[in-house]
């Protein structure tokens, strides 16, 4: 009951710890230590369980990855790698649970500090992951040039769809959206032009080195719901770039205004940032990181979200593969 109700904000498939018993705070700090365990349902289904608690672990495994939720929420036979439980001994009226969702990009490394000098870490080997041929993918996307997309182009895109960015893309998140709707409400022009142009909700981490600009993954895009409304009616914004799923409201402001919302992939903010080519600030540089830039990009990967309809594939993918899971369960021999 309670996955449903937490989005893709967390970047699934990830992993579930739950922490049981104590007190509330204790359920909590259980279900944190429980992340830090390694990955082994893969040996647990094999050997089957030897406790409750792996009962239950094999029991949520299941049930979590029928819900369809998928990989960034697009639906998918893969929401969870593992599930995690620690358990503490409480009060049988109480009973305190934790639950903890752990992104697909987290990674756990254990070392020790000897004093001996600084610690030096070696990083993966790039041939333990299969090789990607860009031409074998990019077949399937629709390049599109943000200099000249227009609303008339916006509205063929279907949700699912993929898409390659190029050209000039604006940023700006929680704290940029509050103050340009506090000026357009107090009737001050913008200090951009956003007409024809779509927004990346993204605050960038600064260039080190010969870096275009550092990690630029996308935040949680539901923060930026309430401002939906006034942005798309008074800016002549037609797309928006995010994390996750959008809320009602938005996505009836979405439909309302031919406008489209798409996803990058959360959790992947150095890769993403591989396809930025420059950037600069054009305002609120008082803002820092939250200020609004400029990123010129080359075939910047996102995939429709919210058509200009406002479908939304957030839910029709989910519905999809919780449709697709039964109906093989179905089939499945006894």
């Amino acid at each position: 009951e309670t996955l449903p109700t937490l989005g893709a904000g967390w970047c699934p498939p990830g992993m579930i710890g739950l922490g049981i018993g104590g007190t509330a705070e204790k359920a909590m700090l259980l279900a944190k230590q429980a992340l830090l365990e390694p990955i082994d349902m893969t040996a647990l289904q094999a050997r089957g369980p030897a406790s409750p608690e792996e009962e239950m672990r094999l029991e949520l495994y299941e049930k979590i990855n029928a819900l369809g939720i998928g990989a960034q929420g697009l639906g998918g036979l893969t929401t969870v790698v593992d599930v995690k439980i620690r358990t503490f001994p409480t009060h049988a009226a109480s009973k305190p649970v934790g639950l903890i969702p752990q992104c697909a990009a987290n990674r756990h490394i254990h070392f020790t500090l000897d004093g001996s000098g600084p610690a030096v870490l070696e990083p993966p080997d790039l041939k333990d992951w299969p090789d990607i041929v860009i031409e074998r993918t990019a077949g399937a996307a629709r390049r599109v040039n943000l200099d000249t997309v227009t609303r008339e182009d916006i509205a063929a895109w279907k949700p699912g769809d993929t898409l390659l960015l190029s050209g000039h893309l604006l940023t700006g998140r929680d704290a940029a959206h509050a103050r340009m709707v506090r000026m357009i409400e107090a009737g001050e022009s913008l200090p951009v032009d956003l007409r024809n142009r779509f927004i990346y909700y993204v605050g960038p981490v600064d260039a080190v080195g010969g870096e275009a600009v550092g990690p630029a993954g996308p935040t949680t895009s539901t923060r930026m719901d309430r401002f939906t409304e006034t942005m798309l009616a008074k800016t002549g914004l037609i797309g928006m770039i995010g994390k996750a799923e959008r809320g009602e409201a938005a996505i009836e402001a979405i439909a309302r205004h031919g406008a489209v919302y798409l996803i990058a992939i959360g959790g992947a903010a150095f890769l993403v940032s591989k396809a930025i080519r420059s950037a600069r600030v054009l305002a609120f540089a008082d803002l820092g990181m939250e200020a609004i830039y400029e990123f010129a990009v080359e075939d910047m990967p996102v995939t429709v979200a919210v058509d200009a309809n406002g479908s939304s594939i957030h839910q029709t993918g989910p519905a999809e593969w919780r449709r697709r899971i039964a109906a093989r369960r179905a089939a499945a021999p006894a």
